[in-house]
């Protein structure tokens, strides 16, 4: 399996630090407000990556953390009068339930900035007895030329990059490239106690902290959208190598940007998206289809609403050879196969080589799901009620699985009537107000399994359909 290092900017082969586990960290998002369809690329992407180590019989642990205190979040909580934690509470719950529409799976443990502070403060105080970073009046930074290897993994020449630009100038620094690992308290933002006062953590910090935690001094892949090479991934390298004394991650691996109809996605262009919104139109299953099967993850993306309403067709297709696999099955007849559907079953084994060489070569989802569509060709062209259900069960299984790898989900739900989801909102008003919570989160997620989704207003509940 090769994969491309953005350290190495090459592709190399996969080498785990220990035989038949997988040491995965991905940054996840800031929660103070509902996840955009940009922000869904990475989750796909490396949610992918994970399914496929598994697939091919890996342990994965696989940590994505939520950044739950920041100026974003203090902002917001602050315009509407209420706590950081409320906000970042809400929406933790908001991008969970859209990680469970584009079926992203739960990561093994997501770890939340507020409640790894003491971790945080004990690697700041460690950078402080290296000579790493220092204090100035509240404010810890680390001493960016102390770490001889700053720019390894974004290229830059520390020499070359100037104060003022993506760095504040700032009088207190000893430099001013140095960054800040630790920030004073302000009026009307949260703050913990440390050996420098009050304050919080800058953001870097957090990622060392919990994938140290969580993952060990050294892991196999950290992850996550381009944006985030300079300088949020370069100073987590500095941080974790000068603290630890030890190369933290052996595979760097990075998503390319989402454009608007070949526009860059912004809010003041009016082309920002967010995924609940993309819902409002389409399944968020077609949603991941296209983004695994429009481009690789490394090349730039385009999203379109036409594009969209052609993966839509295109995974159409797909669901409609198993469900036609499926009920083709009960007909057909018990029996060995015949030379000509052993050959028709070799041809599935090579096409399921195919998938698995494409993978292999750096996640190339696009070729992988090509292979499928091959395999479609063939469940189309050359299955009928007169094969043999050995074959018939063989090529939609394997359909199944590969999809599956892809996190595509081959069963096509029952929809519902309007009338039911009305009796089972009803059903759920009735759990609430009987402050029977379980009840009601479970019938909430079986309307979100079926394409509903909820949004509790002022005014009662509204439901539409995904």
């Amino acid at each position: 399996m090769k994969l491309f290092n953005t350290l190495t900017k090459a592709k190399e082969e996969f080498v785990p630090i220990e035989e038949g586990k997988v040491r995965m960290y991905v940054c996840g998002p800031t929660v103070y407000n509902y996840i955009h369809i940009g922000n869904a690329r990475p989750m796909i992407v490396f949610d992918t990556v994970r399914r496929y180590f598994e697939y091919k019989g890996y342990d994965v642990n696989y940590v994505s953390n939520f950044t739950d205190v920041d100026d974003k979040i203090i902002k917001k909580a602050n315009e509407e009068g209420v706590s950081a934690s409320e906000i970042s509470e809400r929406y933790i719950k908001e991008v969970l339930i859209d990680m469970k529409a584009l079926n992203v799976k739960p990561a093994t443990k997501h770890p939340k900035a507020t409640e790894e502070i003491d971790g945080m403060i004990e690697m700041i105080q460690t950078l402080i007895e290296k000579g790493h970073a220092y204090a100035k009046n509240g404010t810890v930074y680390f001493r960016t030329r102390s770490f001889e290897g700053y720019g390894k993994l974004s290229k830059k020449n520390i020499d070359d990059l100037e104060a003022g630009a993506r760095i504040a100038v700032n009088e207190e620094k000893e430099d001013p490239m140095d960054f800040v690992l630790w920030k004073p308290k302000k009026e009307g933002e949260p703050a913990w106690e440390s050996p420098w006062g009050e304050g919080r953590p800058g953001w870097h910090i957090e990622c060392s902290v919990m994938s140290k935690k969580y993952l060990g001094d050294q892991i196999d892949i950290h992850a996550g959208g381009e944006d985030l090479i300079f300088p949020h991934h370069e100073n987590e390298i500095a941080q974790s190598e000068a603290a630890n004394g030890k190369n933290f991650t052996k595979y760097w691996l990075h998503n390319r940007f989402l454009n608007i109809d070949n526009k860059k996605m912004s809010k003041s262009e009016g082309n920002f998206f967010t995924v609940r919104e993309i819902g409002e139109e389409f399944s968020l299953q077609v949603l991941r289809f296209f983004m695994l099967s429009a481009a690789h993850y490394r090349s730039p993306i385009n999203f379109s609403r036409d594009l969209m309403e052609s993966a839509k067709n295109s995974l159409e297709r797909i669901l409609t050879a198993v469900s036609r696999l499926e009920e083709v099955l009960p007909k057909t007849e018990n029996r060995d196969l015949t030379e000509e559907e052993i050959m028709i079953q070799k041809e599935i084994d090579e096409l399921s080589k195919k998938f698995d060489d494409s993978m292999e070569d750096d996640f190339n989802t696009a070729d992988a799901i090509a292979a499928i569509f091959e395999m479609v060709k063939i469940a189309n062209s050359k299955v009928n009620e007169n094969t043999s259900n050995k074959l018939v069960e063989y090529i939609k299984n394997k359909i199944t699985a590969l999809c599956n790898v892809l996190g595509i989900e081959t069963v096509k739900e029952e929809e519902l009537l309007d009338e039911d989801i009305e009796k089972l909102i009803e059903d759920r008003q009735i759990a609430r107000k009987n402050k029977d919570f379980k009840k009601s989160d479970e019938i909430r997620d079986l309307l979100l399994e079926k394409g509903i989704l909820l949004e509790d207003t002022r005014e009662g509940v509204r439901w539409k359909r995904a």
